[in-house]
């Protein structure tokens, strides 16, 4: 039997520019947040059992200590995807982020 699937809500923290954007297409969860206050947001929203996916500036990243950082990683409900800037340096591939989001290999 496969895993249990969820639905819920959808969120994003990050930069002005981000969650404009995530705005624009309708997500009403939106949080701008940088800093040590993204880092704080994002664990209070990992703690709110009605979302199922929190899309998060990768900048934020850099401000989690370990242990959240870890909590972050690994959670799989909701799952927690880093985001790059538009127009930032580190994009991540579709591949790595599904090994790392789904724990499944895509090869080509």
């Amino acid at each position: 039997m496969a895993g249990k699937i969820t639905s819920g809500r959808i969120c994003v923290v990050g930069e002005r520019e981000l969650v404009i954007g995530f705005r624009l297409i309708g997500l009403s969860d939106s949080y701008i947040a940088t800093g040590e206050e993204g880092a704080k947001k994002v664990i209070e929203l990992l703690r709110d059992s009605s979302f199922s996916l929190i899309m998060v500036s990768e900048s934020i990243k850099e401000f989690m200590d370990p242990r959240q950082r870890r909590m972050a990683d690994s959670s799989s409900d909701p799952v927690v995807v880093f985001i790059p800037l538009p127009g930032g340096q580190d994009l991540e591939s579709v591949a790595d982020l599904a090994r790392r989001v789904l724990g499944v290999e895509i090869r080509g």
